[in-house]
């Protein structure tokens, strides 16, 4: 027996306790992914040993391999919490520019409206386009409008769906006539700079068969100037009290006068269209199901939520709700490939291969949970297990170095 044997165990069984440490110390790390010790025998010129003789000149760690098991998954309710229940990594922009990945999701938002981890990392997504929802195909920082409000939108669509009396007479056939403001509803639609105008829509019934004028106001001769509301056109109904779009107007636009809500230097006027395919004449009181207009005025950030695919949802001040963007996720063909750099952040590296990019949820993805993050995965009764046989195998390697000089000084006393 050498002491070559005997040291070679120490150290082995000194750097298994600097990884159980390790574990141990971030089994209250978001996120962090445990690693164990592997070994390996060290044997010097075993090729054509007769008869299996060489017994070999001890142990060697060969690698540190991490485990990337799915750590438990914990209800925080913070918004800016994300979770990844599956596969994948978050894509982060390191304040150097280069690229790192993790799986601790306890986001936040700065100064700026960068999402960004506690290192300052800015989170990566896809920009998805609020109006079309298409999204990019490169990753890019998310970023939020913190700073200043969101630009508003100018009202490009009324949708309205109404129920008009069919019981309703000819308005002209009544004495005195029925007033255009019996059947009449009103909405605020928003020029380019987010002024509310109101918009009104007054329907008058002909002497054509289950057929309506629409009007935009009413006709007020004494105002200065005097007031004359505008025909729009016609709105038409078959047999069954269904809209009849080729017997009415299309399309149907209301031209709309930013100065009466704001005098000072408006906006020109502009059309809206209106759409009432969804009318109805049946033999009930007139009623207003629905009527909603596109456009809104400018509005402060309020709060941000994560849907499961990845879809970032940010509301605002004035009552809109739209997707912003979507969190990007990365996975690698060998995810034990990828270097710890601290921070509870990887690179890639050649053993790891390069990252692939997708939504979550597609392919090999996992799904994201907002709200809650992911645990640690270290079993700690485990560890702490394996750091007592890790310490009687750091004893058992120096009783065998204490027996071997105990050997020695025996040979070195003989006479």
């Amino acid at each position: 027996m050498g002491f070559q044997q005997g040291l070679s165990g120490l150290n082995a069984a000194s750097r298994n306790l600097d990884v159980i440490g390790h574990n141990i110390a971030n089994s209250n790390t978001t996120g962090f992914k445990g690693s164990r010790a592997e070994f390996a025998d060290i044997v010097a010129s075993s090729i054509g040993a007769a008869g299996g003789s060489n017994a070999g000149i001890g142990v060697e760690v060969a690698g540190v391999a991490q485990q990337f098991s799915q750590g438990n998954i914990t209800i925080t309710g913070n918004n800016l919490d994300v979770a990844i229940n599956g596969g994948g990594f978050f894509r982060l922009q390191q304040p150097d520019g280069s690229p790192a990945y993790t799986r601790a999701g306890n986001f936040k938002l700065d100064k700026t409206g960068d999402l960004v981890t506690n290192g300052g990392a800015k989170v990566m997504g896809f920009r998805v386009d609020s109006t079309t929802g298409a999204g990019t195909s490169e990753p890019v920082p998310l970023s939020f409008p913190t700073g200043a409000p969101i630009q508003a939108q100018q009202t490009a669509n009324i949708t309205a769906a109404i129920n008009l009396d069919a019981r309703a007479p000819e308005a002209a056939s009544t004495v005195p006539p029925t007033p255009r403001s019996t059947y009449g509803t009103s909405i605020n639609v928003y020029d380019s700079q987010g002024v509310a105008v109101p918009v009104s829509l007054y329907f008058v019934k002909t002497g054509t068969a289950n057929t309506w004028e629409v009007w935009d106001g009413l006709d007020d001769p004494t105002a200065t100037p005097p007031v004359t509301a505008n025909n729009l056109g016609t709105i038409a109904f078959d047999a069954n009290g269904k809209y009849d779009a080729a017997a009415s107007t299309s399309p149907l636009t209301v031209n709309v006068d930013p100065s009466v809500a704001n005098p000072n230097n408006p906006p020109a006027p502009w059309d809206v269209t209106i759409d009432l395919t969804s009318t109805t004449q049946f033999g009930s009181k007139f009623s207003v199901a629905d009527l909603t207009q596109d456009g809104y005025a400018s509005g402060e950030l309020t709060g941000i939520n994560i849907a499961n695919d990845g879809m970032v949802m940010a509301s605002y001040s004035n009552g809109v709700t739209r997707a912003e963007a979507q969190v990007a996720l990365a996975n690698f063909r060998n995810p034990q490939g990828l270097a710890p750099i601290g921070g509870n952040n990887w690179v890639e590296t050649n053993d790891s291969g390069t990252p692939v990019m997708g939504k979550p949820g597609a392919g090999n993805m996992g799904l994201l949970r907002a709200g809650a993050l992911e645990d640690s995965n270290v079993d700690l009764t485990a560890e702490l297990v394996n750091m007592m046989t890790a310490q009687r195998t750091y004893q058992a390697n120096a009783q065998t170095i204490k027996t071997q000089d105990q050997v020695m000084s025996t040979l070195v006393n003989l006479r």
